[in-house]
């Protein structure tokens, strides 16, 4: 029952992250990749801080395990830089089909390092979502190696090497201190870093950056508690859901309306995440009738 916890959880990620990377893109428009993964992680501060006081955590803020937290800091940067990046000449559709080899990079690593038993269930879940993802790609690969494909490539890895870290870290660590140090980490790193080129933020801009506050530190919360409480193999492929909402938000803002190729990988995408969490419901119901 707890896992199912976190596939819910996962799922509400999903949502937030969906919409924020939506607020970023319409950022990238205007700002540069680092930039933006700078906003990101300086707009969701201030109610990161906020939550962490109200749940008493500042007082044992620094009994933490700091090098996976310093890790996860660095691949959070570069994760939100590169997927800026490609998001720049990409659809929100074509990042996320691309994006959607993290599943499979993140069960492979729970096997290698988490010691996780992956049943035939969940291998089949990541097995057809996959196919749905080359669907999509269609059979020459297109899209795939563009230097904004490459982009989107490289911030799967990091995802899913942080997503491991994570659940590492929610054996000893809270999940009060993991959002806490990541987004201090990627603040700060992502605003040095991003400080050379840094164009000055329009007034215009304001309800973009309330919006990616918002979700962001909803997601942040969400996928936190995802990752560290659930087992990663079946978390991840819920990862998939995401093609729904980004394939809505281009018609919407965009009106970019899929081709066939993505309409049917798409539904075979989304279809595989439906089956994990029917799965994963009967096993609960089996275990805990």
């Amino acid at each position: 029952m707890k896992n199912m916890r976190s596939i819910y959880a996962m799922l509400f990620a999903v949502a937030m992250f969906s919409l924020m990377d939506t607020a970023m893109k319409l950022l990238a428009a205007h700002y540069p990749a680092m930039q933006v993964a700078a906003l990101r992680g300086l707009a969701s501060l201030p109610l990161v801080l906020v939550y962490i006081g109200w749940r008493g955590a500042f007082k044992s803020a620094f009994r933490v395990r700091w090098p996976l937290h310093i890790l996860r800091g660095i691949l959070g940067v570069a994760m939100l830089s590169l997927f800026a990046f490609g998001l720049k000449n990409l659809t929100l559709a074509e990042a996320y089909s691309i994006f959607f080899i993290a599943p499979a990079l993140i069960t492979a690593l729970s096997v290698v390092f988490l010691k996780e038993r992956v049943n035939a269930a969940r291998w089949i879940a990541i097995a057809v979502g996959l196919v749905g993802v080359i669907v999509v790609l269609r059979p020459t690969g297109e899209g795939l190696l563009t230097l904004g494909g490459l982009a989107i490539l490289a911030a799967a890895a990091c995802y899913a090497v942080s997503a491991i870290t994570n659940r590492v870290l929610g054996r000893t660590d809270s999940n009060e201190h993991m959002i806490l140090w990541l987004m201090l980490m990627m603040s700060a790193g992502a605003s040095a870093l991003a400080a050379p080129d840094w164009v000055a933020v329009r007034g215009s801009d304001f309800l973009l950056l309330l919006a990616l506050s918002v979700t962001g530190f909803l997601g942040q919360i969400a996928i936190t508690e995802a990752f560290s409480k659930g087992e990663a193999s079946s978390i991840a492929p819920l990862e998939y859901t995401a093609l729904a909402w980004g394939v809505g938000l281009d018609w919407l803002l965009w009106q970019a309306l899929p081709d066939r190729y993505t309409m049917l990988g798409a539904a075979i995408i989304i279809g595989s995440g439906i089956y994990l969490i029917r799965h994963e419901h009967d096993h609960a119901k089996a275990e805990h009738p």
